[in-house]
């Protein structure tokens, strides 16, 4: 007899311990599942955000404006950074330990009778499959008005896809990433991310290389649903500063209206644009020109060029596009001291390009070099031989993290910059790390 789950953390262990024992599931059979729990949150508005990099950001700016509004909104992101919790958001709140233990088990008890066709082949949804699961039931007792969902890996396989109404969906910038599972070029993989989109349903999507957008646009005719690219040109007036910037964002009944992104990340005036455009387009009298100005201005997402300590940067970047976006921000960073690089990676990254990228910029005077914990890490000795090949590079090897935060973070000068970039398992250790007491 299985033993009985009662604490958060058994919880959490079980899901852990998910992709040891089952593969992914075929889309038939998640929607089957979801069917089976009751097809929770279906009272919601949903909507859907695929891409390749700032889908959480979008996510974290939709909602933001959602809660100037007044309006009840719920979020499910991945991948967390520190806990498991943090990928389910109601009204700007993580969900509580007893919330997630019970979402936990609503969705582990119907497994104890599934329908045939479902017990035919032993049926257990995989790792994101169930969180999915647990976000819906967890919309459900809410009672969101709207439901947002960031997709896990692509687009039309994924396990929030289940979901068939959607009242909008949002395609963020389309890079490289997990080709292995998506296609080779870019337009194949952004195919894939639109595989979300559905007949009548807007789709907002950012105008950055003609072909992806021109894939999307063929991608919504084949659908029905309805195209609303953001052009460049409808973004202008940068003003950058420390920790904020100014931009203007031409919408669709007005002239320019200005927003402030709570950021130095410039990679961020096309997230919130992305937002704002989709924001419009649900004709809500609720969400005004004030409101969105108000909650593009409050929204914070971490580990997005996030200033930790002074002049101490946090960055999820870990594909080639998300490095240049970095890497744009740092060069315009002002550093009268040092400027010195944290950075590891996992195995499955095009880690030999994004290295390259890092050295040829010529921003950073030390380099540490770390691995993370995760069984998914990169070793340090590969690590190592990629940036031995660059000659009069300064780098140097650490291995544990505490370690190379101690010397490069915590010692730093006062007018060095630090910069901690690579993967969200590297910003998760980080926070992980800050959070306990420090002994000098």
């Amino acid at each position: 007899m299985a033993k009985q789950i009662d604490t958060y953390r058994e919880a959490e262990r079980y899901i852990n311990m998910i992709p040891r024992f089952t593969a992914k599931n075929s889309m038939e059979h998640t929607k089957r599942f979801l069917e089976h729990l009751g097809n929770p949150a279906r009272g919601s508005k949903m909507i859907h955000i695929a891409g390749t990099n700032g889908k959480g950001s979008v996510c974290a700016y939709l909602c933001s404006v959602f809660r100037e509004a007044g309006i009840s909104a719920g979020m499910f992101i991945s991948p967390h950074l520190v806990t498991m919790r943090e990928r389910f958001v109601i009204d700007g709140e993580m969900i509580s330990e007893e919330e997630f233990l019970e979402a936990f088990c609503v969705v582990k008890e119907r497994l104890k009778d599934l329908p045939e066709e479902l017990a035919r082949v032993s049926y257990h949804p995989a790792f994101f499959e169930f969180l999915f699961f647990m976000a819906m039931v967890i919309f459900e007792k809410a009672g969101v008005e709207y439901a947002v969902l960031e997709t896990g890996l692509g687009g039309r396989l994924d396990a929030t896809n289940a979901v068939e109404s959607k009242v909008l969906c949002i395609l963020t910038s389309i890079g490289y990433d997990h080709m292995e599972y998506l296609g080779d070029t870019l337009p194949q993989i952004a195919a894939e991310k639109a595989g979300i989109l559905r007949p009548g349903t807007p789709v907002v999507y950012p105008v950055r290389q003609e072909e992806v957008a021109r894939r999307i646009e063929e991608c919504a005719r084949r659908v029905g649903a309805e195209p609303f690219p953001l052009e460049r040109r409808a973004i202008k007036e940068k003003k950058i500063r420390h920790k904020t910037i100014d931009f203007s964002l031409h919408l669709h009944y007005d002239n320019y209206i200005s927003f402030t992104v709570s950021t130095s990340a410039v990679y961020q005036i096309e997230n919130a644009s992305l937002a704002i455009r989709a924001l419009e387009l649900l004709d809500d009298e609720r969400i005004t020109v004030p409101v969105m100005q108000a909650g593009i201005r409050r929204a914070r997402w971490e580990g997005r060029m996030e200033e930790i300590m002074p002049s101490v940067y946090l960055d999820g970047a870990h594909n080639i596009d998300g490095i240049r976006a970095f890497l744009e921000t740092v060069r315009l960073h002002s550093c009268q001291g040092r400027r010195k690089l944290i950075y590891s990676v996992v195995k499955e990254k095009q880690y030999q390009a994004v290295i390259d990228a890092l050295v040829s910029s010529g921003l950073f005077d030390e380099i540490g070099l770390v691995a993370l914990s995760d069984a998914r890490a990169l070793p340090l000795t590969v690590l190592e031989d990629c940036f031995g090949q660059y000659t009069g590079l300064t780098y140097k090897t650490y291995e544990a993290l505490d370690m190379a935060l101690r010397e490069l973070v915590f010692h730093k000068g006062d007018e060095d910059q630090v910069y901690i970039v690579g993967s969200l398992y590297l910003v998760g250790e980080v926070k992980a790390l800050l959070r306990r007491p420090r002994r000098d």
